[in-house]
């Protein structure tokens, strides 16, 4: 997605050679615009897969992936990482592991919101090592529903999130591959 990559080009930051700093646009502040493009092109990317909801993970998926469900006029579910005192119990629950924070966290989500036979596009903003897709597909399948997309916002494409993924049979769909940082300076993967 040209759009994504100019972002990136224009306000990514290359702080070592495994991490891009988005947070003007992704992360920490949120170009609406940006958001509601992206949107629209997982809308196109998965609008032939009878979505029927769509999961992601607090925080940073939670902006893409509303645009998306608004395109695909279905519920969006995010995973929380963090305990609440209103959700203890009847739960789905995975174990996540995060090597930009160097923790393992327990996302989880209410069975009142995906049920059997629900076809789920999960929606990330980066795909590095493929833990967090993981723990969200796990989370559908102990629902018995459908794993019927998951959509990247930003592919680290010298990890092996992608392999990994695609090796499990799951249809994935990235807006923006990066094949490289280094030297301050990001290499985009053409097809």
């Amino acid at each position: 997605m040209k759009l994504l990559e100019d972002k990136i080009k224009a306000e990514g930051i290359v702080l070592s050679d495994h991490v891009l700093k988005v947070d003007s646009f992704i992360n920490h502040q949120m170009d609406p615009i940006l958001m509601k493009e992206i949107g629209i092109e997982f809308a196109k990317l998965f609008g032939d897969k009878q979505i029927t909801k769509i999961l992601t993970i607090e925080s940073s998926g939670i902006a893409p992936a509303i645009m998306a469900g608004l395109e695909l006029n279905v519920p969006v579910i995010f995973a929380r990482k963090r305990k609440s005192l209103t959700l203890i119990d009847n739960l789905y629950t995975a174990t996540v592991y995060s090597f930009t924070k160097k923790e393992s966290n327990d996302i989880t989500v209410s069975k009142q919101y995906i049920q059997p036979g629900d076809h789920v596009l999960i929606i990330d903003d980066f795909l590095a090592n493929g833990q967090a897709a993981l723990g969200l597909a796990e989370i559908i399948e102990q629902a018995k529903a459908t794993v019927s997309g998951i959509g990247i916002l930003i592919e680290k494409s010298f990890q092996p999130g992608a392999t990994t993924l695609l090796s499990k049979g799951y249809h994935v769909e990235s807006l923006a591959r990066i094949a490289s940082l280094t030297d301050s300076k990001v290499t985009f993967k053409q097809d």
